[in-house]
């Protein structure tokens, strides 16, 4: 399952795993939603439905993870070394774009790539 990320002239890819969490995100798809900036290491967005995190891995977040942070309900895209914390899940990593990831903002279009 992939899923880019586009804005203006910024396009991210994403391979999402097989877990619950990445699938019911994929299920979501196409969403028009605002990126936001979190901390100095991270973009973050909120998906309208809440990810099923069961038999989801734990994430242990670099540059280019795709994480679902359930005690907020928000997906992040990293674009720094973060680490593992609680109730980080891993969703998928990236494939093309990983130097893109800052520089999203804004409304962005989230759709399924083949």
């Amino acid at each position: 399952m992939k899923m880019k990320i586009k804005a203006d002239k910024s396009e991210v890819v994403y391979e999402l795993n097989d877990s619950q969490a990445a699938k019911e995100l994929y299920g979501q798809l196409p969403l028009d939603l605002n990126v936001e900036n979190f901390g100095s290491i991270e973009k973050i967005f909120y998906p309208p439905n809440k990810l099923n995190t069961a038999k989801t891995p734990m994430a242990n977040a670099s540059k280019g993870t795709l994480a679902y942070y359930s005690p907020w309900g928000n997906v992040v895209m990293f674009y720094g070394h973060f680490g593992k914390g609680g109730g980080l899940y891993e969703l998928g990593t990236v494939i093309s774009g990983k130097d893109l990831i800052e520089t999203l903002s804004g409304t962005v279009k989230i759709t399924t790539e083949d």
